[in-house]
C-alpha cells in the first residue's frame, strides 16, 4: 500500500490554483494590450458630437447656439427644426466654418446679409463637407450645393439673388428632401445672438463676395 502524503497534496494544489491565477492574469493582459489600442484611435479620431451635444471644440473656436431655424414645406408642413449659429457681420459672415471639425447634434449656421443679392461662397480651409443652401429675402429656398469639397477654392453660386445662407453638414438637403417653394422661419433667443464677435477674424474665410 502507498501511502500519499497530504501535504504534498495540498501543496500542488496550492500551486496549480497560483498558475492557474497567474495564466487567467496574463490573457486578460493580452487582451487588454490589443483592446486598448483600439479604443485610443477611436477616441482620438473620433470628431463626432459628445453625449452632451457639444463638440470638442478646436481652441479658440466657440460653437455657439444664438437661436433655432424651422425648415417648411411650400404647404407650411414642418420639415425639421435646427438650432443656429446666427453670422451677420463681415468679420463674422467671412470666417464661417472655416477650421470647425465638428458640429453638435442638428446644429447649422445662418448667415444673414442685409440685402438680397447674388452670392459665392467657397471652402477654403473647411475641413467638413457641407450642404450650402440659398433662400431669397422672402425666406424661400432657391438652390443648393450638396456635399461641398472641403478646403476647395471653387466657388459656390448661388442661382438666384439671395439674403439668406444656412450651412449644415453635408447630406441634408438629401435627407429632408428641400425642394424649390420650401421656406424657413427663424427665431432668436436674446438680441445678443446677432452682437458682432470681437475676436480677430482669421484669413482662411468660407466666403467670398
Amino acid at each position: 500500500m502507498s501511502v500519499v502524503s497530504l501535504s504534498r497534496w495540498t501543496t500542488t494544489r496550492a500551486e496549480q490554483t497560483y498558475l492557474s491565477r497567474r495564466f487567467n492574469r496574463w490573457v486578460s493582459m493580452r487582451r487588454l494590450l490589443v483592446v486598448l489600442p483600439i479604443l485610443l484611435f477611436a477616441a482620438c479620431g473620433n470628431d463626432a458630437p459628445t453625449s452632451n451635444g457639444a463638440c470638442e471644440e478646436t481652441p479658440g473656436i466657440a460653437y455657439r447656439t444664438d437661436g433655432q431655424l424651422t425648415f417648411f414645406r411650400a404647404d407650411s408642413t414642418e420639415i425639421k427644426e435646427i438650432v443656429i449659429e446666427v453670422v451677420d457681420t463681415d468679420s463674422t459672415r467671412g470666417r464661417g466654418l472655416m477650421a470647425r471639425k465638428c458640429f453638435p447634434v442638428d446644429w447649422g449656421m445662418l448667415f444673414v446679409f442685409p440685402e438680397e443679392r447674388s452670392q459665392a461662397f467657397y471652402m477654403a480651409n473647411t475641413p467638413r463637407a457641407l450642404d450650402i443652401m440659398f433662400f431669397a429675402a422672402d425666406s424661400t429656398f432657391i438652390n443648393a450645393a450638396k456635399y461641398t469639397t472641403p478646403n476647395s477654392f471653387d466657388n459656390v453660386i448661388s442661382e438666384g439673388p439671395s439674403q439668406f445662407i444656412v450651412e449644415t453638414p453635408a447630406g441634408f438637403v438629401d435627407r429632408y428632401g428641400l425642394a424649390p417653394g420650401d421656406h424657413i422661419n427663424w427665431t432668436f433667443d436674446s438680441a445678443e445672438s446677432l452682437a458682432e464677435s470681437e475676436e480677430t477674424p482669421v484669413m482662411d474665410s468660407s466666403l467670398v463676395n
